[in-house]
């Protein structure tokens, strides 16, 4: 029979120095603590959807993907996060020629457990029709240290609760006790998949029971499918925090959010608060469709990053499982005044954007909101800019949520939000500040000044004066 081919359909059924001049679309960025690292760009890896990016003890960030054509597990690493980009890719192993494991490739993720590399992932058969939708999760092993250069083998089958649908594993220490979190049609449950957790006796092998965390209900979680999975946690502020994907993976996929103290009982449904709205969302603003999927890792400085794929475009031809133009995608993950996550927006295409602080008042930051320049407590995604190089050593500052705009200088010493221009009064000259850690924007047309604030405004200072530092986050 004819079988419309989408996972979904099966489980219904079933502080810093100057930018150095690059080539074009490149940036260095440093700090005064740390040696120059080259700028990471979006998208960092193109054609590599459900992304998996840490960096390990050895000093190596590691990165594994979905493929377009869902048939080989792959892996890249390098020593910077901007590194992955071009890294040299290794295939670990490709889907068997028959069997369960002949069909699709969907999500891998590496982790080291009990000092064996293992690489999880979710498969189904070939051949057509249902059949090739019966997804479930298998691992394959590493029989040396170094993952990029040694054997990789079948381990084994997770041993599931049901034998149903399930994908998307990931696995965590927390308090010393190792843990699996994946995504799994329950009988009984009409969903296409919910969130589950169990404490692991081994690779494969659970110790206890598994706990329903979440199950889709709301408005933002059943969009085209009821969804939830790809679990992925980071631990901070005193709370273990799980992400999740959630609706159809066109332009309706998106992140919600688990949480619970860190030393709550994880096994206990009832400790875990769940956001009552998405926490991230495509963003016509910055042009990236679908965002989901995600991991996270730090940077070179120790700074947390969120790790996912997303669209540049919204319409799709076809079904969604089989357009290629997912893209693995970075950017730094902020946490509000109570500690928890601000995901904010996609931050779009270019290199990551910053937030620039007073030197001199640190609760405020550069906004542009809405066409208004201020120094305010905005918004997250209102307050993040682009260095974007501009020749002869000089940048323009242009806000993410307005990407054909950038900060333009006057005579009279104002500054205003314009359409991009190509003029000097638009370019800037990023140069150590003032003060120790700080960065000043030296006006390129206007000799002695630079970018600084006066109480909600954006102005023009001597270059010199204290209100010309900023510290760059």
């Amino acid at each position: 029979m004819n079988f419309p081919l989408s996972r979904r359909n099966f489980a219904t059924a079933a502080s810093l120095l100057p930018i150095a001049c690059t080539a074009p679309g490149k940036s260095v960025i440093g700090t005064s603590q740390t040696p120059d690292v080259p700028g990471a760009i979006n998208p960092l890896v193109k054609r590599r959807a459900d992304a998996q990016v840490f960096l390990h003890e050895d000093g190596w960030y590691y990165m594994t993907g979905s493929v377009p054509e869902y048939d080989r597990l792959v892996l890249r690493r390098s020593k910077t996060l901007a590194g992955l980009t071009d890294a040299e890719e290794r295939v670990l192993w490709h889907h068997e020629s028959s069997g369960p494991m002949s069909g699709f490739l969907w999500a891998p993720e590496l982790h080291l457990i009990a000092g064996k590399w293992v690489m999880y992932f979710a498969a189904g058969p070939s051949g057509g029709g249902e059949d090739v939708f019966r997804i479930r999760t298998y691992a394959v092993v590493c029989d040396g240290p170094d993952p990029m250069t040694g054997g990789w083998s079948v381990l084994g089958e997770f041993k599931a609760p049901w034998d149903s649908f399930n994908l998307d594993s990931t696995s965590f220490v927390h308090r010393g006790v190792r843990y699996f979190a994946w995504a799994q049609r329950e009988p009984g449950i009409e969903t296409n998949s919910n969130l589950y957790i169990a404490p692991m006796k081994d690779a494969l092998t659970l110790s206890a029971p598994a706990a329903r965390l979440t199950v889709p209900t709301l408005d933002w979680e059943v969009r085209g499918y009821k969804v939830a999975e790809a679990p992925a946690v980071i631990v901070k502020n005193g709370r273990l925090f799980m992400s999740y994907s959630a609706s159809a993976t066109d332009a309706r996929y998106c992140l919600g959010l688990l949480s619970i103290g860190e030393t709550d009982n994880l096994m206990d449904p009832r400790a875990w608060t769940k956001s009552p709205e998405p926490v991230f969302v495509t963003c016509r603003e910055t042009s990236v469709y679908g965002p989901g999927h995600n991991s996270f890792t730090t940077d070179e400085q120790g700074r947390d990053i969120l790790v996912y794929h997303g669209r540049d475009y919204e319409k799709i031809e076809g079904d969604p499982l089989f357009n290629p133009d997912r893209h693995t995608r970075i950017q730094r993950l902020y946490f509000d005044g109570n500690g928890n996550p601000d995901f904010g927006v996609p931050v779009g295409n270019g290199a990551l954007p910053e937030r620039f602080i007073p030197a001199v008042r640190r609760t405020v930051r550069l906004a542009a909101e809405g066409a208004r320049l201020s120094v305010s407590d905005a918004s997250l995604p209102q307050t993040q800019f682009r260095s974007v190089e501009a020749g002869e050593g000089t940048v323009q500052l242009v806000p993410i949520l307005k990407p054909d705009h950038c900060l333009v200088a006057g005579g009279d010493g104002s500054v205003s939000l314009v359409p991009l221009s190509a003029t000097e009064a638009a370019r800037f000259r990023r140069e150590v500040g003032p003060a120790s850690g700080t960065v000043r924007f030296a006006s390129s047309a206007f000799e002695g000044r630079a970018l600084a604030h006066a109480g909600d405004r954006v102005v023009l200072a001597d270059a010199y004066d204290a209100s010309v530092a900023w510290l760059a986050d």
